[in-house]
């Protein structure tokens, strides 16, 4: 895929899966108002943890354009596979990257129902990659996968006393 039309659609799958689940769906829970009143060492966790995940998730769709030549659509997949970046920590750092983002959003505004949401839309998210993504992911990269696969982890990436890791020509971190 040439370089522009990943980019494109990069963006407008940002738009529309992060988008909505990040989004649109937290303001339609919340129309953006606070509900408790939290602590404000809480609601500056909160922020901390929405800036953690766009720092995450922006150079994830970045690296897909980059390094995979596609996008993360299911519909227009990469040429190669993707496992540079956050990728290097965790196989799933885009999901990971909402979810916190979503987290967030419910301790800066003070809403338990966007835990609730957050949890229902983890679960979805486990479904979604056990279900279709990494079937489809070893099929189509096939050894490549694999090997990427035992050596990071899904969802939390493995830490020592000396911290987290990336791994490293095969290696688990």
């Amino acid at each position: 895929m040439k370089r522009g039309a990943a980019a494109g659609g990069s963006a407008l799958f940002f738009a529309l899966a992060p988008g909505t689940v990040a989004g649109l769906l937290p303001w339609a829970l919340t129309g953006w108002h606070t509900g408790a009143e939290l602590p404000w060492a809480v609601r500056g966790f909160g922020a901390l943890l929405i800036f953690a995940g766009l720092l995450v998730l922006v150079p994830a769709f970045v690296r897909f354009v980059v390094e995979g030549a596609g996008t993360p659509a299911p519909v227009a997949q990469t040429d190669r596979l993707v496992v540079g970046g956050a990728y290097r920590f965790v196989r799933n750092p885009m999901y990971v990257a909402v979810l916190l983002v979503v987290v967030g959003q419910a301790m800066v505004l003070g809403r338990a129902g966007l835990v609730l949401y957050a949890l229902v839309a983890a679960a979805a998210m486990v479904g979604f990659v056990k279900g279709y993504e990494e079937p489809h992911l070893a099929r189509t990269y096939g050894a490549e996968y694999e090997a990427y696969r035992r050596a990071v982890p899904g969802w939390w990436p493995r830490c020592r006393r000396s911290g987290c890791l990336p791994s490293r020509d095969g290696e688990g971190g």
